[in-house]
This record gives structure tokens, C-alpha cells and sequence, in this order.
């Protein structure tokens, strides 16, 4: 018997006690973006845009293209390589909500689908836990800019 694998999916879920629309807008907004994962936006992210990231590590950027955006729900944007990152928020209460994260599409082969997989889990869950520490606290824990100064180490 043969069993073919599912393709290979990043997922990444956080609870963040802080309305629904604190979180999505940290998403959406270039100001508030650039506090916790980017070093640049070129704008913010409304259906249908075309917006450059540029990341905290030095020279990664990419352009994106903003597939659907429901307000306060859900944003699915489309990276240069095709690959999608789907986020929703979910409200549990007024004053608390969760974001999870979905990055799917990778090309290669099963293994190097796999492996892209489990780099991007790691990146969006640390972009999560700084955007909780953010939110929840009124300062980032550098958490992600750590990760890109270990990258541009070569660590």
C-alpha cells in the first residue's frame, strides 16, 4: 500500500488578551507592523494591494498581494513565490481573541516542502508571541528582531 502525503503546511495559533481588532490592526497597519515583525511597509494592507515588506533581517523583502481581507476576521495575502499565509482572528471576548496563522503552497519536493514548512511554523510563531507581548504589554520583546540578528549570523 502507498500513502501520499498531505502537502506541507505551517500553522501557528495564539491566544492574545486584547480585542480582535488591536490584533488584526497590528497586521494591517505599516506603524504598528514595524513595532514588532517589519523594519518597513510600503503601505497598508486593504484587498487587493500590492505592498513591499521589508523584514528586520538585512536584504529580506518581498512584495505581497493582499487576496481577502475581511475586517477583525480574516486576511490572506500571497508572497512572490506564490506561497499563501492565511490569518484569522477569532474573538473569544471582548477583550480577548485568537490569531492563528496558516502558511501553505510550498514548491519543491516533499522534503524541502517540509523543511519550509517548519521554518516558516517557527518564524510565525515567534512573530505571534511578540505581537501577544506587544499588545499585551505596550513593548516588544525583540523577539523577532533576535531571530533575524541569529539569521544574519548564520546561527
Amino acid at each position: 500500500m502507498t500513502y501520499e502525503a498531505a502537502p506541507a503546511v505551517a500553522k501557528a495559533s495564539l491566544l492574545i488578551r486584547r480585542p480582535v481588532a488591536d490584533a488584526f490592526s497590528a497586521f494591517t497597519e505599516p506603524a504598528l507592523l514595524t513595532k514588532f515583525w517589519l523594519a518597513r511597509a510600503s503601505d497598508r494592507l486593504v484587498a487587493g494591494a500590492r505592498v513591499e515588506w521589508e523584514f528586520m533581517v538585512p536584504g529580506a523583502k518581498d512584495t505581497l498581494e493582499v487576496v481577502e481581507l475581511v475586517a477583525n476576521q480574516r486576511l490572506v495575502i500571497r508572497w512572490s513565490d506564490a506561497t499563501r499565509v492565511e490569518w484569522t482572528f477569532t474573538a473569544v471576548d471582548d477583550s480577548t481573541s485568537v490569531v492563528s496563522v496558516q502558511h501553505s503552497g510550498f514548491a519543491g519536493t516533499a522534503q524541502e516542502a517540509t523543511a519550509m514548512a517548519i521554518e516558516s511554523t517557527q518564524g510565525f510563531a515567534i512573530v505571534l508571541c511578540d505581537l501577544k507581548t506587544l499588545l499585551e504589554t505596550g513593548t516588544s520583546a525583540n523577539l523577532v528582531r533576535d531571530k533575524a540578528r541569529l539569521i544574519e549570523l548564520g546561527v
